[in-house]
């Protein structure tokens, strides 16, 4: 089943405030409430649209795939792409303080570069 998945983007930016973000960026207060309460069954091309533009996302990354029991996919199949990520996958302080440190020193630099 494909559901929204939008925590993580949120916690990525930094967006406290989720439900008045969305609804600062032009989504009606309905659509914000069933969009993070994962109410919504139809998903309109334009609010993926404006998520994509102010999240600075793309539509896979709004999106989630959780199989149910009776579906099995080969491992090469596109949906599984779109897997849920733990948090701890996406944890950003473990992630910098679990990598070696050449690799670290490396990424620091490459951050520093594209400033």
């Amino acid at each position: 089943m494909l559901n929204l998945n939008l925590k993580p983007i949120f916690e990525a930016r930094g967006i406290e405030r989720p439900y008045t973000y969305l609804v600062k960026a032009g989504i009606s207060r309905a659509t914000a409430h069933n969009i993070l309460s994962s109410k919504t069954r139809v998903f309109r091309l334009d609010h993926i649209e404006l998520l994509c533009r102010v999240l600075n996302c793309e539509p896979n990354d709004l999106l989630a795939y959780t199989p149910d029991a009776q579906t099995i996919l080969p491992e090469t199949h596109p949906l599984n792409n779109l897997r849920k990520v733990t948090a701890s996958q996406t944890n950003l302080k473990d992630s910098l303080a679990n990598i070696p440190y050449k690799e670290l020193k490396e990424l620091t630099k490459q951050l520093v570069a594209n400033q």
